[in-house]
């Protein structure tokens, strides 16, 4: 029996796959923050776009080395587990397991909601939305848990869907704001002035961390891809940059459609207002139909990890009750107990995010803090140390891939960090309690399963 993976893969597909995987609701969502945080500026906010779409570029070449170096270790636990140790290796997977994973999946489930809700003049943090969030919640479980086939077939088919609002919006956009004037005018004219342009431009940056998570997925392919060497690198670079040029491209459409105040004034309403002015009322709700779809698109993505987090830990048999989650069902080769899970601590963040961030008065206190940006910003962190162990121990590598590639990455994701501290501030530091406490949960079980840490 073959037990081998064929080279079935070329350079476009390794391409278009980077591309599927980090175009999502990211740029929908985070556009009119940046918009907002920059007061309008219009060039500050492009930049922020910039900025964090080079820092992924960084970060995925580095991680593209290392999926060529070892060739056969897929995932970003598997990664770090070989340049740090199996001990870290299981507290990322804990991480993902248990923060990552599930904080995401309930931000994109509301986002999917958030969106639909827009379509029928429903308020985003009412009680229609939130039941919305709940029912994608469960809908995205259910077809991966009861079936993966499916999942699969409706992420393929979300990933050409999502690109047709961006491309139509980012090129007939900026074609409709140069001839009418539009464009120059929102570039030239900030709608307010903001206090500081470095703060604003550090929020902006760790807002756009949400917009492009999801390239390192892209290095599970490695094993299949033919001279990966070679390519793997290119795509994830390629891949990269055509993110960054049509995220921009969406940016600068928008511009060139309305003013950035109108936008800025519409909030969540803004992006609706904008397809409808330029395809018409029937054409702007269809495209936002797709929207709603990309998002959904994105959820289902997630959705696929966190039902795989504690099967993760039980397949390297550490994590509570490895015999528990690891068992797969036979009918739909699913394991069903981590899914299960999933969902569970998903609808426990999505209660978390609602009562965090879209209530007058948080209901935790200073434990509130926005779950869609700083658990992206741990893993940034989490690099750090995979970027400087993979330095130290790769001896055989060239002076780019083994040095220059690596520092730059670790100066990228310090960076991140420091955006994030200064975009929100004493939040980083209870947030920092709240991850420290889960985290602890995971090393009790990791004693238990006598994992020496």
């Amino acid at each position: 029996m073959d037990t081998q993976l064929k080279k079935k893969y070329g350079l476009f597909t390794a391409i278009s796959m980077v591309v599927g995987i980090v175009i999502g609701s990211g740029v929908f969502f985070k556009a009119e923050k940046i918009l907002g945080v920059t007061g309008g500026n219009l060039p500050l906010g492009i930049l922020a776009w910039i900025i964090g779409g080079v820092i992924m570029m960084i970060c995925s070449y580095v991680f593209a080395v290392m999926a060529t170096k070892f060739e056969y270790v897929n995932g970003v636990v598997d990664y770090s587990e070989v340049t740090v140790g199996k001990k870290y290796g299981y507290m990322m997977g804990w991480f993902f397991a248990t923060i990552y994973y599930p904080t995401l999946t309930s931000v994109l489930a509301w986002v999917s909601a958030r969106y639909t809700a827009v379509l029928f003049g429903w308020s985003i943090v009412g009680p229609e939305c939130m039941v919305i969030s709940a029912v994608y919640l469960v809908g995205s479980y259910a077809i991966n848990a009861l079936s993966p086939k499916l999942a699969g077939k409706f992420q393929v088919t979300t990933t050409v869907i999502k690109l047709i609002p961006l491309v139509l919006m980012g090129v007939v956009g900026v074609i409709v704001g140069l001839a009418n004037g539009m464009t120059v005018q929102n570039f030239t004219n900030a709608v307010t002035v903001v206090a500081s342009k470095s703060s604003a431009l550090l929020t902006a940056v760790c807002a756009t961390a949400f917009a492009y998570e999801g390239w390192v997925i892209a290095t599970s392919i490695n094993a299949e891809l033919r001279d990966s060497k070679k390519n793997l690198p290119i795509a994830l670079v390629a891949g990269a940059a055509i993110v960054i040029v049509v995220y921009i491209l969406y940016y600068v459409g928008l511009a060139g459609v309305v003013s950035n105040a109108t936008l800025m004034e519409n909030g969540q309403e803004g992006a609706k207002i904008a397809f409808s002015t330029l395809f018409s009322s029937v054409g702007g709700t269809l495209l936002f139909v797709f929207v709603i779809i990309s998002c959904l698109g994105t959820l289902n993505g997630l959705m696929m990890g966190c039902t795989r987090g504690f099967y993760s830990l039980a397949a390297r048999k550490v994590g509570p009750k490895p015999d528990v989650y690891q068992e797969i069902s036979p009918k739909t080769n699913m394991a069903t107990n981590s899914a299960a899970l999933g969902l569970l601590l998903s609808a426990l963040w999505l209660a978390y995010f609602y009562g965090a961030n879209l209530v007058e008065v948080p209901w935790f206190g200073v434990l509130s803090f926005d779950s869609s940006e700083l658990p992206i910003i741990t893993v940034y962190a989490m690099y750090v140390p995979m970027f400087i162990a993979f330095m130290v121990k790769q001896k055989d590598l060239g002076t780019v891939k083994r040095f220059v590639m690596p520092t730059l990455g670790v100066l990228g994701c310090l960076f991140m960090v420091y955006a994030a501290i200064v975009s929100h501030g004493m939040k980083v530091a209870w947030y920092l309690v709240l991850f420290a406490a889960i985290m602890a949960i995971g090393v009790f079980f990791a004693k238990e399963k006598k994992l020496d840490l």
